[in-house]
């Protein structure tokens, strides 16, 4: 099943997460109840159902999938353990890499990474506990939600001419370059809904970038 088979190469189970970062089921759940762990990106319920020599065979599961980088941010939460403090580091982290992008020329004047910047890490932070972070990026932290926002914006003001010079076809190469850097592939029956196919794939169709 290609679902399962995307899930498998690029999350980790829930028990591959508790194992990896050393942490049990109840102290997960404890971190997510109060919003310092994202919650799962994927849940997927299997039926699963045999017959052999020895008889039919039932059996339901329910498994959880996270982002990989959530094992780093299980460490993160072990160590500091005080929600203002976790948030802090996302918040720090976030505004370093827009900060990084920015001397790498990428840059947008949209309000929600410029003057309104500390009540959109509040907004982003909602959307990273929620889990739509460990979905829709490679690592599902701080580096690569601020990298995937930026060039969305970037790349979106640059649609917005009807006609674009030879600097904004660069510009736009290196926007869409960077939000492939930084987006997960998206589950097969996702992918023709996705900022990916919309904002990398069709861009660079349309362009010939």
């Amino acid at each position: 099943m290609e679902l399962i088979k995307y899930l498998n190469e690029h999350f980790y189970t829930k028990q591959e997460l508790l194992d990896l970062s050393k942490t049990n089921e109840q102290t997960l759940r404890e971190y997510q109840e109060n919003n310092l762990m994202p919650q799962c990106s994927y849940k997927v319920n299997l039926e699963l159902k045999s017959d052999s020599f020895f008889g039919p065979y039932n059996n339901e599961q329910e498994i959880e999938y996270y982002a990989k980088g959530y094992v780093s941010w299980l460490g993160i939460i072990q160590s500091l353990n005080s929600r203002d403090a976790i948030y802090s580091v996302f918040a720090t982290r976030y505004k370093a890499a827009l900060d990084n992008l920015n001397k790498q020329g990428h840059c947008s004047s949209d309000a929600k990474i410029t003057s309104d910047l500390n009540n959109h890490l509040k907004d982003e932070w909602a959307y990273f506990l929620n889990g739509i972070y460990g979905l829709c990026t490679k690592s599902g932290l701080p580096e690569d939600i601020a990298a995937k926002e930026l060039s969305i914006l970037e790349i979106n003001e640059l649609l917005a001419f009807k006609e674009l010079t030879d600097e904004q076809l660069n510009r736009l190469s290196s926007a869409v370059n960077l939000l492939d850097s930084a987006s997960s592939l998206f589950a097969p029956h996702e992918r023709l809904k996705s900022s990916r196919h919309r904002l990398i794939n069709e861009v660079r169709r349309k362009y010939k970038l």
